[in-house]
Order: structure tokens, then sequence, then C-alpha cells
């Protein structure tokens, strides 16, 4: 039966949705136009508009994948179906009406290889209820798919221009879904808010969105060089077998391969390139000029600046533990030779130690990676923002389960925002957790994210200074909650900056 009330009209054709937790979901809603066939690796084209009332009340298809290699700390998500067919956003709204709510478009994590917006972690009904929002979750390109590099057949953008694609369909579609185009925040973790680092550089970005929330961003980890990319697109081509002669026959030669046999070669070459104690992903957005974590941190920061930007941005306190579940034994020579190369120092072992008595060396591990890859540069792009002009605030999630190994993990503040607990009943990193705790804990982070996405400023319970580079103060989510001085020098080892 169709329910009148679940119907949303807009330029493109007629959708409809679902009544979910009091909100109203439209689920596949296509951005862009199928990816498939010759337009595989070609960047994302306007989607045409269709005739009768759109079916939206099922997900589509996510992003062609492999399984995630974080499974043994976050557990399985539901198995949605995977296909090319995959450009589409998932849409909740307290009403369809033209109240111009505060819009949040969520861009997920996953190493740019696997996860989607779709997923039920991700579901934003609860946020859109609990804010009086819209919220739009983005499934785009993955892999080799999204960012294989080769000259003549691909620029290793595909996934960031998809991305775009659907901020643009929020400006052009959204107010007929209740939202307000000129109150757009982009919120992502992980790969997600390495995306928006990438959208903040981009002159095609202007004008998108006024804000951005950054959970996690691995700062340190530029974008890929067009010759680094090159080297893993030819390796790639090499293990599908596919003649490199002439870029033509390479795409006629690609577009015969099943989505599983790129998959399969894209995870031969994942293993051939990785390193202990590095994050080395085979595809990830290739722009030349941003390919040294420097330039990255400083072209995204002043590209915030310039467009008005307001950002929040935080790390967890254990990010690299999650990274790290499946490490058994270490060598102690690699382990010496990480500390030495991130830190420059053959002894800043010692200090670590000093720092978390009774350790493990893989703990020792993990924090050396946290600092490195997420907290420091982190910090680094909240102190160079603030003085490019943007308004900016910082946190940092210390809370975890009692007993936890995961610690406070990479991930482990999603359900916080989300609100969605009971999608995460079976992740192990959340074991064990006090359901009381948790509740408070989600009602007091939820209430400054919304605040934040509806006046730019996050406010909430407990009193949030903005950051700057005198105080650098930081919101601290743990058994307290309160702003504390700069992390960089509270226990931890910096540059200087």
């Amino acid at each position: 039966m169709v329910n009148e009330s679940c119907i949303v009209q807009t330029s493109l054709g007629s959708l409809q949705g679902i009544q979910r937790n009091d909100v109203i979901q439209f689920r596949g809603v296509p951005y862009a136009e199928t990816p498939e066939g010759e337009f595989r690796f070609s960047r994302a084209r306007t989607v045409a508009a269709w005739t009768g009332i759109r079916d939206a009340s099922n997900h589509g298809f996510i992003a062609p994948q492999p399984p995630s290699p974080l499974r043994q700390a976050i557990g399985e998500a539901s198995e949605p179906p995977q296909g090319e067919d995959c450009l589409s956003l998932t849409i909740s709204t307290p009403a369809i009406d033209r109240e111009k709510r505060p819009v949040v478009v969520w861009l997920h994590g996953g190493h740019y290889m696997t996860g989607a917006g779709s997923l039920d972690w991700y579901d934003g009904a609860e946020l859109s209820k609990d804010g009086n929002l819209v919220t739009v979750g983005v499934n785009y390109r993955l892999g080799a798919f999204g960012f294989l590099h080769y000259p003549g057949v691909s620029d290793g953008k595909m996934g960031i221009f998809d991305i775009l694609e659907a901020l643009k369909w929020v400006q052009d579609h959204i107010a007929h879904f209740g939202g307000d185009p000129d109150q757009v925040t982009v919120m992502g973790q992980s790969a997600g808010a390495h995306a928006i680092m990438c959208l903040l550089t981009m002159e095609e970005a202007r004008g998108l969105f006024r804000r951005a929330i950054l959970q996690s961003a691995p700062a340190s980890l530029a974008p890929m060089s067009e010759e680094k990319a090159f080297e893993h697109g030819s390796r790639l081509l090499e293990i599908l077998n596919v003649n490199q002669r002439d870029p033509q026959e390479i795409t006629a030669q690609l577009n015969t391969v099943s989505p599983a046999q790129i998959i399969q070669a894209s995870g031969k070459l994942a293993q051939e390139i990785a390193r202990f104690g590095q994050i080395t992903l085979p595809f990830m957005p290739v722009f030349d000029s941003l390919s040294t974590a420097d330039r990255f941190i400083e072209m995204a920061a002043k590209g915030a600046g310039e467009a008005g930007i307001d950002l929040i941005m935080g790390t967890n306190r254990e990010e690299a533990n999650i990274l790290l579940g499946n490490v058994k034994t270490l060598d102690p020579a690699l382990v010496n030779e990480r500390f030495a190369a991130l830190t420059g120092n053959e002894n800043a072992i010692e200090r670590y130690r000093r720092r978390r008595p009774g350790s493990a060396a893989i703990a020792l591990v993990s924090d050396l990676i946290t600092d490195h890859l997420f907290l420091l540069p982190a910090l680094r792009f909240a102190y160079t923002a603030h003085k490019a002009g943007s308004r900016t605030w910082v946190y940092q999630f210390d809370w975890s389960p009692p007993g936890s190994p995961f610690k406070a993990c990479h991930g482990i503040e999603l359900p916080f925002i989300f609100g969605n607990f009971e999608s995460y009943k079976d992740v192990p990193i959340l074991q064990g957790a006090d359901p009381e705790i948790v509740s408070d804990l989600t009602t007091v982070m939820r209430k400054a994210w919304i605040g934040f996405i509806q006046t730019g400023n996050p406010g909430g319970y407990v009193s949030w200074p903005a950051y700057e580079p005198v105080q650098r103060q930081t919101m601290r989510y743990a058994s307290i909650v309160g702003t504390v001085g700069d992390l960089a020098e509270i226990g931890r080892f910096h540059d200087g900056q």
C-alpha cells in the first residue's frame, strides 16, 4: 500500500520512502549514473530523471569490496549485496516540508577499500530525530574502481568526484526533503575524514558545504603521487594479465574483468606492499600536488580558511589498537626501526615505555602509530586551520569498556554519534560496556555534534572552547568529560609546533 506521506517530489522524479523511528527514510536514491561498462573508471555522470514513483524503501548496492580487514575488532556488518550500480544515497528526514533543516552528509571510512554509507551502523534516523536534521549517507566507489590511476585509463580521483557529485545533488534536491542546502555539514571518519581534507583543497567543492567534522582523519597519510599510483596501477594490471601496450586496449580488457577478479588482484597487491607499522594503501585519492603530509595539511587548512569552513576534528586515544589485532609476535629490530623512522630518535621507544608502564611492545607500537598517523598531524591541522581563519574545535575520545584489549581504538566513537547501539551489539570493541555510561556519554557527545551541525558551535552540556595556539583546549570524552590543555604536551611527544 502506498503511503502518501512518504512520497517526495523532486525535479528528477518522485520517490517513495518508508517511515522509520519517527523519521522518513529514502534508500538507494541515485545521485549519479551507473559507472558500468565503458564508464567503469570514468568520473561520475549526472543522474537522469525517471518517470513514475521510484521505490526508495530498500538500500541499493554497496560498492564492490573485500571483507573488512578490521572485522576481528568491529565484527561483520550485515551482508548487503554488492554491485557497480552503487552511487546512491540514504536520506533520513523528520518530515517532508519546507522547514529548511540543517543537513549532515556522512562519508564512511574503511581504508578506501571497504564500507558503505548505507550500513546499519550509520543509519541516520536517530540523529535526524534527535537533532531535527536531514542526514545523508553516501555510497561511493572504492578500491581500484574509485582510485585506479593509469594514464589514458583513469585519473585516480573517481571516488572523490563521486562524493562531489553527491554534494551537488544535495545542493540541488535536499530542499524537497526538508533540508537547507545553505546549512550543509560534511562528517567523515577515517578514510571519510581524509576525503574531506581532499575536498577542502578543491575549488570544485567550494560552496557545497559550510562545516566539516573529521573523526580520526589519518592526516599524515598524504594523497598518492601520480608516480606511486601508476606503479600500483601497473602492478594491478600485471596481476590481472592485462596487456599494457595501449590505453584503449587496457580499458577494453579491464571492462571484461569481473569485480571479484579486480578485488582479488587488489588484495594480492595490498599484501605485496604491506609493511610493518605502516598504513600502505593500494588505492587512494591521487593528487600529485598534495603528495606530502606537510603539503596536504597546509592546503586543506588553507582551503578551509578561504572558504570559511568551521571544523571539528579529533582522534581516539589508542587508534592503532584496531590495526594491530592480528599481530602475535614482533621483531624487535623492526620495532626499533619504526620508532627511529617516525620520531628521528633512537631512544624514543624508552620514552614511550615510561609513559605506559608495564606494557608490551605491541602497545608501544600502537601509541607510536596513533601519535604519528593520527594525533600529531590532527593537531598540526587544527593549528594551521586556525591560523588560516577557520574556527576549529578539537576533541580526543578516551573511553573504552573496562578491560577491553582494544581500548579507545579507531572507530569506537561512531555509535556514540549515530546512537545505533543495537547495530553494534555484537561489535567486539564495545563488549563489556556499561549501558548507563554509554547512554550518558552518547547524550553529551550528540549534543555537541548536533549543536555544531545546527549553529557552527558545539556548545553542549560541557563548555568546549575553540582551539587556539596558546591554550590549545581539547575536549576529552572519557569517564569524566571536560577540556584539557594541549594534548601534544600532556604525555605526548610533539614536534615543537
